[in-house]
């Protein structure tokens, strides 16, 4: 195999590979003796076909198999001598012309490799870095807040006579139609809607006050136009109720028995967790607001040449997103107030961040031994087919055979895993703040990305 290099230029490097024509007929020798070996033909004992009779059925065949393995191994062998570490795999220029002469053994293999190799960077010194990790302390008026919350959303209902009123809740029979025609999802035999609670379209709540038991009615609503199912999205629906039952609302002791009623020992189990998932909700924003502030800075002291073909490809994987929120949407660049050209280059700037920051977070890892085990992927695994109740085994199934998809189970574990390690030797100060403030941070952050 002789390897020549034809082309380094920055992070690009194309090499030719040529090997002689009597090497790959050297593998086909060898791989028809091995045939010969194995195959049973019709009229020939075993082990007895003629090497020659064994070329003319299956030379070809052999050949094309030689040619592929042949290849990727030396593309592979040129890397490792070489030393460097392809961004992507490397794209083969094989013109089929040639490769029909080299199947017949007329020619030499000759072909060219192209790739981007990754940038070498030195890894900064974390200890450098400095983090506020904004808190918010919770207050048990915040905890009181949530359990009445909860009080409220489980008030005992007791059937009334009369018409309907805010806070009733109304037992129906619904059918939603578009143009005279049902929708999928627009009905329901015993739906129940608390008047005022805001949990139906816009107006439709509304149209139900006044309403007894029996009564029979249509009611007109006009879906947002950010409805989340683009097919009602801005439509006019018609809604033939029939209603059931009017009940009214009754008072709720916040107390040991209404814990007990949800399934807890006591109030104070019932704040305890309220506690904790408050915690935990904040405590995600401040994780949030606290990665946001290391990514930034680790975007601010690196900057170097970023491998085109992984910049590019991932460009298309955010434009690609952005082109389908805006079809879903119905918008347009002119409803933005930009225009392509300027919404392209915006867009290839956070490709180039994401790009950047993800060969970073990858080095640091690899040169700091961070590893994802079997047991967390499993993890998450179990935690993605949750997701899809009813569809477990499908989901199963779809990672075990597609190693792309469990990699990309692996990513986000070993991204966080990478950011621990940086925040354990970065100066992280905590400072308190409310939880307006925290929402306020987290937004910024958002409308930043």
């Amino acid at each position: 195999m002789q390897v020549t290099e034809t082309l380094s230029e920055g992070l690009k490097r194309e090499l030719k590979i040529d090997i002689p024509a009597g090497d790959l007929a050297a593998k086909l020798d060898a791989y028809m003796d091995d045939m010969k070996s194995k195959a049973q033909i019709k009229g020939f004992r075993p082990g007895k076909v003629p090497v020659a009779h064994l070329k003319k059925m299956y030379g070809r065949q052999a050949m094309a198999e030689i040619l592929s393995n042949t290849i990727q191994e030396s593309t592979q062998k040129a890397i490792e001598e070489r030393s460097e570490r392809p961004a992507l795999t490397p794209s083969i220029d094989l013109p089929d012309e040639e490769a029909e002469k080299i199947l017949a053994g007329d020619a030499d293999l000759s072909f060219k490799m192209a790739y981007d190799i990754l940038p070498e960077f030195e890894i900064a010194d974390f200890s450098t870095i400095e983090i506020e990790r904004p808190v918010v302390e919770i207050a048990e008026d915040e905890v009181d807040e949530r359990v009445n919350d909860i009080a409220q959303n489980n008030k005992p209902f007791e059937t009334k006579e009369g018409a309907a009123e805010d806070g009733d809740r109304v037992t129906m029979a619904y059918v939603g139609k578009l143009d005279g025609e049902p929708f999928e999802g627009g009905a329901d035999e015993n739906g129940q809607l608390v008047l005022g609670s805001g949990q139906f379209i816009p107006g439709f709540e509304e149209q139900l006050v006044g309403v007894n038991a029996g009564d029979e009615k249509t009611i007109d609503v006009t879906f947002p136009e950010d409805y989340p199912a683009a097919h009602l999205a801005g439509k006019t629906a018609q809604f033939d109720v029939t209603v059931k039952e009017i009940a009214a609302p009754g008072d709720v002791q916040v107390d040991d028995e209404f814990a007990k009623s949800l399934g807890l020992e006591s109030l104070d189990k019932l704040k305890e967790i309220i506690r904790g998932q408050i915690e935990n909700q904040f405590g995600a924003m401040t994780r949030q607001r606290v990665k946001r502030q290391l990514l930034d800075a680790l975007d601010e002291h690196y900057t170097f040449d970023l491998p085109e073909a992984l910049l590019n490809s991932e460009f298309d994987v955010v434009w690609r997103q952005v082109e389908e929120d805006m079809q879903r949407n119905g918008k347009t660049f002119e409803d933005e107030d930009t225009t392509e050209e300027a919404a392209r280059e915006e867009y290839r700037k956070i490709a180039e961040r994401r790009v950047r920051l993800g060969l970073v977070l990858s080095e640091i890892g690899e040169k700091n031994n961070i590893q994802v085990t079997d047991e967390e992927i499993q993890r998450a695994l179990h935690d993605r087919i949750r997701q899809f109740p009813g569809q477990e085994q499908q989901v199963f199934d779809f990672y075990r055979n597609n190693q792309q998809a469990l990699a990309s189970l692996r990513a986000p574990i070993y991204e966080e895993k990478v950011v621990d390690y940086m925040l354990e030797l970065a100066k992280v100060t905590d400072k308190s703040v409310s939880k307006e403030e925290l929402e306020k941070l987290v937004a910024e952050d958002e409308d930043d990305a």
